[in-house]
């Protein structure tokens, strides 16, 4: 069983910057990554690091958020910089473990204001 530990949400104007970070407990994950849904809309993958730090982002994003993990402990951040108003939603943290099990954060909401 893994618990999933997210923080750094919030409300930034258009253009600020914001980190989330992520701390997973109970076993090591194979990959990290950050998914965000809007209000009416799918949830989407925003970025996922492996644990040798290979990386993969939603074109939406590229340029603008960096995702990083501490591997000793079993952390993962989500910088995010140039914030837009279409950035607004809940976002979370996923984990999956060598095992192929799948773990979800509580959410976390980012408001962007224009």
């Amino acid at each position: 069983q893994v618990q999933l530990v997210e923080s750094g949400g919030g409300l930034v104007q258009a253009g600020g910057s914001l980190r989330l970070s992520c701390a997973a407990s109970g076993s090591i994950a194979s990959i990290m990554g950050w998914y965000r849904q809007a209000p009416g809309k799918q949830r989407e993958l925003v970025a996922a690091i492996t644990i040798d730090g290979s990386t993969n982002y939603a074109d939406s994003v590229k340029g603008r958020f960096t995702i990083s993990r501490d591997n000793a402990k079993n952390t993962v951040f989500l910088d995010m910089n140039s914030l837009k108003s279409e950035d607004t939603a809940v976002y979370y943290c996923n984990v999956k473990t060598f095992r192929g099990n799948t773990y979800w954060g509580q959410g976390t909401q980012v408001t962007v204001s224009s």
